[in-house]
């Protein structure tokens, strides 16, 4: 990756790490979910609202380093609007992204805005910070109420 991206990359996550998107209570969510990364205290309360299927509208409130509220702000601009189904995929696409790198099947500008986490595949700790909201957003959708990101695995 050029430094040009790589620095372009970074502002991106510093503002939205910054200046989350979607950082509310959604009083009328139809599920929400915990997730809590034991490493280093990152937390975050996900609320959903579900509408014909379609996640009609997603929000997130919660304490965490920049990466990690970086992601949950992306991932929730990412999967406004789209299916269970969709956001599902969404989220295992990335989960290889962020495990695999760029050696992965998932090539980052497949993924749109949200390659601009492509990098934190580099940093073993950081993959957990960057992934919290999207397990998060796994458990949601699936019915569970708490995502704790193994501190061992990256699964």
């Amino acid at each position: 990756m050029s430094s040009e991206l790589q620095g372009l990359y970074q502002e991106v996550v510093v503002d939205h790490g910054r200046h989350p998107r979607n950082f509310r209570q959604l009083e009328d969510a139809t599920c929400t979910a915990e997730g809590v990364n034991p490493l280093c205290g990152d937390q975050l309360t996900l609320y959903v609202k579900m509408a014909d299927g379609q996640i009609e509208d997603i929000s997130f409130l919660g304490v965490g380093c920049a990466i990690s509220q970086a992601s949950a702000s992306l991932m929730t601009a990412a999967v406004k609007g789209k299916n269970e189904q969709e956001a599902l995929a969404l989220f295992r696409r990335v989960h290889v992204m962020l495990t695999e790198g760029p050696s992965g099947e998932v090539p980052p500008e497949e993924l749109g805005k949200l390659a601009v986490l492509s990098g934190v595949w580099e940093f073993p700790t950081r993959v957990k910070c960057a992934s919290l909201a999207w397990h998060t957003l796994r458990n949601a959708l699936q019915s569970e109420s708490e995502s704790t990101v193994d501190p061992v695995s990256t699964e």
